[in-house]
């Protein structure tokens, strides 16, 4: 029997496009059987386990951009004179003056302290997810250990928290004896993970950012901020080597924090569904040994 699993990848409001994906797979009535998520890829695919419909998670989440209380939090100061060729990380300390706020943070282990991001989401739905009625999963990156975490099971809401606690800027969540930030730390587009939870198939939404040329460092932080976009890409490299098929939206060039691009976004995912729609209904349909069959010449080769 075919089961489908969608892994969604990480990149902030650039996630949103995954909602755009979701969309076009209901209207095609291609059924989804499982969901991973990474950071914002879990938020997104969290609530669609959840709500069971893309439309009502995109109304949920632009609920939670206009209301009063996130507006006053300032994130959308991020998006003034920002520079698209830049990491989040980068962005986040330009916004936040690194030379004053940096010295101010060296006691602290997050800018945003813990009642401000309890704050951020408590907006988020407080249940069970094995009792979501599609199984989903979401990966978290454990700060002892150095492993990634797969969890099934558990508070989506404290899950959630921990998918999405960007190092230095959230603070790290801990569920159980495990102390957990952003699952992009460790596996930004969970190709894998998501036969963990029962598919047998993996579409998987890149909505990472490309590597764009860039300029000799001219000191450290540009230093550490390149080796970081590096890590990231060629991580999100190796683990969509496990996935069957791989859609990116035309998001790369747009900033973690564009959230007020939503619109942009979700069409931007629409329209990468739309244009690999026959490869997905080929992929949802494709018979079970078949498929096993190309999978296991893919390890063969070294593909996976």
């Amino acid at each position: 029997m075919a089961e489908l699993g969608v892994a969604l990848g990480g990149g902030g409001a650039r996630g949103l496009a995954h909602i755009g994906v979701l969309k076009v797979l209901e209207r095609e009535k291609i059924k989804i059987q499982a969901i991973t998520g990474c950071s914002m890829g879990a938020i997104v695919g969290g609530l669609y386990a959840y709500l069971g419909e893309a439309q009502k998670v995109e109304d949920f989440i632009r609920e939670i951009l206009n209301s009063p209380k996130i507006k006053e939090l300032g994130l959308d100061q991020l998006s003034e004179n920002k520079n698209t060729d830049k990491g989040f990380f980068e962005q986040f300390f330009d916004f936040i003056d690194i030379r004053f706020k940096a010295v101010q943070s060296l006691g602290r282990l997050s800018f945003f302290d813990e009642a401000t991001t309890n704050l951020i989401f408590d907006f988020m739905p407080d249940v069970p997810i094995e009792e979501l009625p599609i199984p989903f999963s979401a990966i978290a990156t454990d700060l002892v250990s150095g492993h990634e975490v797969n969890f099934t099971a558990g508070s989506l809401r404290e899950v959630l928290k921990a998918s999405a606690a960007i190092p230095g800027i959230f603070p790290p969540v801990e569920i159980d004896h495990y102390l957990l930030v952003d699952g992009s730390a460790s596996e930004s587009v969970p190709a894998g993970k998501v036969k963990e939870i029962g598919a047998d198939r993996v579409l998987a939404v890149n909505v990472s950012r490309d590597i764009t040329i860039f300029e000799k460092p001219k000191n450290l932080i540009e230093i550490l901020f390149r080796a970081e976009d590096i890590t990231s890409h060629q991580l999100s490299q190796i683990r969509l080597k496990e996935a069957d098929l791989v859609i990116t939206p035309r998001v790369q060039n747009l900033s973690w924090v564009d959230f007020d691009k939503i619109d942009y976004l979700v069409a931007a995912g629409e329209i990468a569904a739309l244009e690999n729609l026959e490869d997905i209904e080929n992929l949802a349909n494709r018979n079970s040994y078949l498929l096993e069959m190309e999978q296991f010449i893919k390890r063969l080769r070294g593909n996976i």
